[in-house]
């Protein structure tokens, strides 16, 4: 299950260009047993994230939830705890249903002070490290200071890129599936 934001709910084009229905195309590739189930909303926070993981988690029953959650609050300023805490309170709600999760990193725009981006973007590294879960490092990694592969919003990415976020996420995706499959049968 993906719980994200406008970055993985195909904002601004078809969902079938998004990365979460190109990673869904995929996995399809590799086994016809994987699904996704994309649970993102656009414009959602920690808080909106933190208040309905748990209707989510009951609703789909997933093995591995791939959160990607935060950068709407960074873009509003709201306090690093704050951020910090919603997080790990999803987290922990999927840790308590035997839930892997892959964190996704966020970093912020320059203009916000080298101070709160800095805070920010130690947020999920340190989230992943205290909670032993998964990380990307950066979603948008390898195009995230290139203009030319975002909207003309200057915040979500195009079409164009949506392949390069699934490059970003699929070689950790992939090893927690293998975990998974092993820890199911330990013999094979």
């Amino acid at each position: 299950m993906v719980f994200g934001d406008s970055l993985s709910s195909s904002y601004g084009m078809p969902t079938e260009a998004g990365w979460v229905a190109l990673l869904q195309q995929r996995l399809q590739s590799q086994s016809a047993i994987y699904q996704i189930v994309n649970a993102s909303i656009s414009g959602e926070t920690t808080l909106g994230g933190r208040n309905r993981i748990e209707q989510a988690l009951e609703t789909h029953h997933p093995d591995i939830v791939i959160l990607e959650l935060g950068a709407n609050d960074g873009l509003r300023g709201n306090s690093i705890q704050s951020i910090y805490e919603n997080l790990e309170a999803i987290i922990k709600a999927c840790q308590q249903r035997n839930v892997d999760v892959l964190l996704t990193g966020m970093q912020l725009p320059p203009n916000y002070g080298i101070s709160y981006t800095q805070k920010f973007q130690d947020i999920f590294p340190e989230l992943a490290q205290k909670n032993q879960v998964q990380l990307v490092p950066f979603l948008l990694a390898g195009f995230g200071e290139k203009h030319e592969f975002f909207q003309s919003d200057g915040i979500h990415p195009t079409a164009i890129a949506q392949e390069k976020i699934v490059e970003n996420v699929w070689d950790i995706l992939i090893s927690m599936f293998e975990h998974k499959k092993i820890a199911a049968n330990p013999n094979d």
